[in-house]
């Protein structure tokens, strides 16, 4: 995503760097806080087009229903996700906060929040040990306890569990956004571990059909313009899952005149895709032929070492799935095979036969980690969450067991 920082220009690492805000608070790790003024600005252009945050925002201003709330929060950091931050501040909660995704945080934006005295720790470009670190700075403060958590994939509740599992006696409530997410909640409650209610976002017909649909129809053509200015007519292309975010892409692809496989496992899913015009195949039937590869599963493995090595020169492989793990980048870092770095965001990975594949983000989240997704459907998203968030916060005792719960049809409606 264009930004106005680039690693290149500064290699001490924001860890390594005394900061302080105008207020002289330095309860934040961000990249540099001299670039708050910017990211104001993209806050305040996000905020025209968050019309459903607005409105929550004016309409429970006055009677501050997250008053007391505590909430440690780890998502994409980027101008949508800081008006979500600011709302649930003027609704009456502390925030602390870090990334989900150690590509996507705008720099410019987390230095403004961190201007305006959110606690935030988060810079594009960290490293595995930085992305840990920063979760623990949010959770691992003296004389201030969460007593909510608002996650994107898991990681921030994970983190919890493993280090400090005694914080769940004063957590009232998970709200979770992804599906990699939510299928780790759904462990916990199998194994009997989920010690507190979490609310399901990623399954409410608000996040379902807008961000995963919608959104991925508009900003998995731009993630693979920016960063290859490839054609899109006459290509082939395999898509990986035909769940909300498979169709949005496919459908994408199809209006641009690509050629459009789909392979699915689940049969309702490859009906759908069969009656909506696409191949079903096997992903090695045509992992020869085809220009791009792209997953939208949420699964791990999709696309396997074996694949990788039977694809064609110079095809493209990218992700639209939340976890890094659909393609096994890992088994690509080994000594026979060159990593060259093209452009950011974009490797190539060289064969010793001197085949090459195209690989983008390192298998991570092509639209939020090499463009931008529409402010308006994170609109509808954040405004669920929010809404997930008050209402766990506010539940009377007993109205939510350890569980995981779908959001109430109604606030769907609602927002």
């Amino acid at each position: 995503a264009a930004s106005y920082t680039d690693s290149s220009d500064d290699e001490t690492s924001p860890r390594d760097k005394q900061q302080k805000n105008s207020k002289g608070s330095s309860d934040f790790c961000v990249k540099n806080i001299k670039q708050a003024e910017f990211g104001r600005r993209e806050i305040e252009i996000a905020e025209q087009e968050m019309p459903a945050l607005m409105a929550l925002r004016k309409r429970a201003q006055g009677e501050k229903p997250l008053a007391g709330a505590k909430i440690v929060g780890c998502t994409h950091i980027t101008a949508q996700t800081a008006v979500l931050m600011e709302t649930l501040g003027a609704l009456g909660a502390q925030c602390r906060w870090a990334a989900c995704n150690i590509y996507s945080t705008l720099n410019e934006v987390a230095a403004a929040l961190a201007e305006s005295g959110f606690p935030v720790f988060a810079w594009k470009g960290e490293s595995e040990d930085d992305f840990w670190w920063c979760i623990d700075r949010c959770v691992n403060v003296e004389g201030w306890q969460p007593n909510m958590i608002l996650d994107d994939g898991g990681d921030l509740t994970h983190w919890i569990y493993k280090k400090y599992p005694n914080m769940f006696k004063k957590i009232k409530g998970i709200v979770e956004e992804s599906v990699t997410g939510v299928h780790r909640l759904y462990q916990l409650s199998k194994a009997g571990k989920l010690c507190v209610p979490a609310m399901n976002v990623n399954d409410s017909v608000t996040k379902q059909k807008f961000d995963n649909l919608y959104c991925c129809r508009e900003s998995i053509l731009d993630g693979l313009k920016r960063t290859t200015d490839m054609m899109f007519g006459g290509k082939q292309v395999v898509v990986c899952g035909y769940g909300e975010v498979g169709k949005g892409c496919c459908a994408a692809l199809k209006a641009m005149g690509s050629i459009v496989y789909v392979t699915e496992i689940d049969p309702i899913c490859a009906l759908q895709a069969c009656m909506d015009g696409f191949r079903l195949v096997k992903l090695n039937e045509v992992i020869r032929q085809v220009d791009i590869v792209i997953t939208c599963t949420g699964n791990k493995n999709v696309v396997t070492r074996e694949h990788l090595d039977r694809m064609k020169n110079s095809c493209i492989v990218c992700n639209m799935g939340h976890s890094n793990t659909e393609i096994d980048v890992a088994s690509l870092r080994t000594p026979e095979l060159t990593w060259e770095r093209v452009r950011s965001q974009v490797d190539h990975v060289i064969w010793p036969d001197g085949k090459r594949i195209v690989l983008l983000a390192e298998g991570r989240l092509l639209n939020l980690s090499c463009s931008t997704v529409p402010t308006f459907v994170l609109s509808i998203t954040a405004t669920t969450q929010a809404l997930a968030l008050i209402e766990l916060y506010n539940a009377p005792e007993g109205r939510y067991k350890q569980d995981v719960y779908l959001l109430p049809k109604k606030m769907g409606k609602d927002v």
